[in-house]
């Protein structure tokens, strides 16, 4: 079975591939293969580890609920971005913060770093916010296994902003009042801070910018919280990415 375009299914795999193996899939990818993308026996697949390049397979059902897959050779492919960006992104509510995880890895970042902060309307208690990083790191997975990516980025453990540590480099915070351009930011790596619904505060904006973030300026128009991201990362492409 192959998609509109005649290309295999992507499938990842927690487990170390080897070529001209045979292996069980993990009870997530099997039911994944089987009952979400409805694979039958002799499809083939793409399937790759995290750990760099993919593997042609082919598989096999020999019982109820069971996947093997009898995998070929190792294709030495990479499509991650040479910016390696940083998504330090302000959680936002309901379905925006997973829809901004999924179209920034489309978008091929690096990690993604969640942050807590004065007007997040999301407030994560110890257990609730064990599943939201467990949510957001199958949405990671299943985005790469959807737009071709062997590496799956870092989905870092959220942290209030005053105790998130920024990393060498270049650091553009994304502000309504900015005053920089994203054409200063063609190469990597860099940091990218994007404030939640009613952006960062005053305080915040003040704490960043002591940690050596610039301020950058996306136009006249306010974007929304699931926007100003993807555009930052869409224009970073263009400017200096894989566009």
């Amino acid at each position: 079975m192959k998609d509109r375009q005649g290309r295999a299914p992507r499938l990842y795999v927690d487990a170390e591939l080897r070529p001209q193996a045979k292996l069980a899939l993990p009870e997530n990818s099997a039911h994944h293969a089987a009952r979400v993308l409805r694979l039958r026996e002799g499809d083939p697949v793409v399937l790759f580890d995290g750990r760099g390049g993919e593997y042609d397979a082919r598989l096999f059902m020999p019982g109820r609920g069971q996947v093997v897959a009898e995998i070929g050779q190792w294709r030495e492919v990479e499509r991650e971005s040479p910016l390696a960006v940083t998504l330090v992104q302000a959680v936002s509510s309901g379905e925006k913060m997973d829809f901004t995880i999924q179209k920034a890895i489309e978008l091929g970042v690096a990690a993604i770093q969640p942050v807590l902060t004065a007007k997040s309307v999301v407030r994560l208690s110890a257990e609730r916010e064990a599943k939201k990083l467990a949510h957001w790191k199958r949405i990671a997975i299943a985005a790469c296994e959807q737009c071709g990516r062997n590496r799956i980025p870092e989905i870092r453990e959220p942290v209030a902003l005053d105790r998130y540590k920024a990393p060498a480099g270049a650091k553009i915070l994304l502000s309504p009042s900015g005053t920089g351009k994203l054409a200063g930011f063609a190469t990597g790596p860099l940091a990218l801070a994007a404030g939640p619904e009613a952006g960062f505060s005053p305080e915040e904006e003040q704490l960043l910018l002591r940690a050596g973030f610039e301020t950058v300026r996306l136009g006249p128009r306010i974007l929304r919280t699931e926007t100003a991201a993807l555009a930052a990362l869409a224009a970073l492409n263009t400017l200096g990415g894989d566009f």
